[in-house]
């Protein structure tokens, strides 16, 4: 079992905070993440896997730039895939914090692009340098929104936002009928990307002019192939890779919203509170000291929303897991960032039960190949190798 991985990221000050003469108020040493209240002065103090101060210009010396992001994160989730396991990143915060450049990162400009982007290229990049020849990998890939609990494929046009959500027996929630695509290379993924991002529905509000109004999942399905020339068998470990660009939470007075924005921030906010909740029973079946077996406050309200049910292997199930956090620096927006903070920490205590996803025979064999090399060891302790030599004779 692991504990889902936290990250928070704070952004400078964008426009809008700048024309109130905002005040900062988040400070950042090390894990450790504070927000002072803005008429008082108290502190609240929080402590994550990796706190990014990304608030000044890249010129400044403590600058957590989209690279530093990915190294900690992307890197390490992308090691799990290939190991295997299921991995998910998700990017929670109030609308405007900075979570679609942290998962995107800049359209345009390469060099500032974000975790999916970056996490897509090492993997081909990882892929091509294979040299062997036992070993091939395939890859497939998916993107939709959810937009006022509603299911709309990205990756096909005459998608209508309808698409329905199943249960398999043993893979859990998935979208019927949704486009699924091979990709071999990187260009094939960005290409895909860029379509996707173009369908996505987003619309201005006055907190951010490109406000995301729905949840994008893009998925990534890694398939590794070997061929085991020992007992001449093909096996197979499947990946399942979901990078996660969450819409932000947000208060109708401080976006302006009105008839239909008003109503997608209501759907919006309704799915979050859901996650948050989903967290919170998460976090607190937990906790040894608050488990109890059959007590009906374990139960999750994974079904309470399409987001939450789509994403139910991914909070405590079958996932190695990470949550990046996006945070506004500004005092105008105190009440949302320590929200979101508390949102953060109660994810560090969700433990996930994440297992290598493989067929019955790369179990086997994995498991028989560990077996003699553990009996190989305790004859060498023993002081018997030379029999071990004549045996392999």
């Amino acid at each position: 079992m692991a504990s889902v991985k936290v990250a928070v990221r704070v952004r400078p000050f964008n426009q809008r905070e700048v024309d109130h003469n905002s005040k900062l108020v988040i400070d950042m040493e090390g894990p450790r993440t504070a927000i002072i209240h803005p008429k008082d002065g108290t502190p609240k103090t929080f402590s994550f896997d990796f706190s990014y101060w990304s608030h000044k210009t890249k010129d400044d010396g403590t600058f957590h730039n989209q690279q530093t992001v990915y190294d900690d994160i992307g890197h390490e989730m992308l090691e799990h895939a290939f190991e295997g396991y299921n991995v998910c990143i998700f990017a929670y915060g109030q609308t405007g914090a900075g979570k679609s450049y942290t998962m995107m990162g800049k359209v345009h400009d390469k060099s500032d692009s974000g975790i999916i982007p970056r996490l897509c290229q090492e993997l081909f990049a990882r892929c091509d340098a294979n040299t062997d020849a036992d070993l091939s990998f395939h890859a497939e890939v998916s993107y939709f929104e959810i937009y006022c609990e509603r299911v709309r494929d990205l990756l096909n046009p005459k998608s209508k936002g309808n698409l329905k959500v199943r249960e398999h027996p043993k893979l859990g929630p998935y979208v019927e009928d949704l486009v699924k695509l091979a990709v071999t290379n990187f260009l094939d993924i960005d290409r895909l990307i860029d379509e996707g991002n173009k369908a996505r529905t987003v619309a201005a509000t006055n907190m951010n002019e490109t406000s995301s109004r729905s949840h994008a999942v893009f998925t990534l399905v890694l398939t590794q192939k070997r061929f085991d020339q020992m007992t001449k068998l093909t096996t197979e470990k499947v990946s399942k890779i979901s990078l996660v660009d969450l819409a932000g939470s947000e208060r109708a007075e401080s976006t302006g919203a009105t008839g239909a924005r008003l109503k997608e921030g209501a759907n919006i906010n309704k799915s979050l509170t859901t996650l948050g909740k989903v967290i919170h029973a998460l976090a607190e079946a937990s906790d040894p000291k608050k488990k109890r077996k059959g007590d009906l406050k374990n139960f999750v309200p994974y079904r309470d929303s399409v987001l939450t049910w789509l994403l139910r292997e991914n909070l405590g199930g079958n996932s190695r897991t990470a949550m990046v956090a996006a945070l506004s620096p500004a005092d105008i927006n105190y009440e949302e960032t320590l929200g979101t903070l508390r949102y953060a920490d109660r994810a560090k205590a969700i433990m996930c039960k994440a297992i290598v996803n493989e067929d019955p025979n790369a179990k086997l064999i994995r498991e028989l190949k560990a077996e003699v090399s553990q009996l190989r060891d305790l004859i060498r302790a023993e002081g018997l190798e030379a029999q071990l030599k004549s045996f392999g004779k």
